[in-house]
């Protein structure tokens, strides 16, 4: 699994010009599902981002966490995580996962976050979707399980 997490003041989602998700301070989170991913992934990917402690403290440090600033967050599915860029110019998205299991995963993550104690904000899964964001900071980091599951290891 790979996420793209975004500390924003605001960020929505619109389906068809119909606004079908928003929230105010908290995490835009774009997240991609791979074809070998678990509910293993899910979890640890849902508790690291919900952990994560990148706000701003009262002394500008990065030190506070989405529950402590009663910040939100808003999932956008986003298979083109797993864009393979290495031939030609068109991208190949064969490293992401099937509808199947990408639909069966988000709804997974989305249902962990609530369980974690964030219920979020999202999209719909493999719809035609217009984000829109105010970034704070800007703060965007960017974390892939592979590289999360491997650490967590040694």
């Amino acid at each position: 699994m790979r996420a793209v997490i975004t500390r924003v003041s605001s960020a929505s989602v619109a389906i068809g010009g119909e606004t079908v998700g928003a929230i105010e301070k908290g995490f835009l989170i774009l997240l991609g599902i791979g074809p070998r991913d678990t509910l293993r992934e899910c979890r640890c990917l849902a508790e690291k981002i919900l952990g994560l402690r990148i706000f701003s403290d009262e002394n500008g440090k990065m030190n506070l966490d989405l529950g402590q600033v009663g910040g939100r967050v808003l999932v956008v599915s986003q298979f083109t995580l797993y864009g393979n860029c290495r031939k030609g110019r068109r991208p190949s998205f064969t490293e992401s996962a099937g509808p199947e299991l990408g639909r069966e995963m988000y709804e997974a993550f989305l249902s962990l976050c609530a369980e974690l104690g964030f219920p979020p904000e999202h999209g719909e899964f493999g719809a035609d979707m217009q984000v829109s964001s105010v970034n704070d900071g800007p703060v965007t980091l960017i974390l892939d399980t592979d590289q999360l599951l491997l650490t967590s290891r040694h």
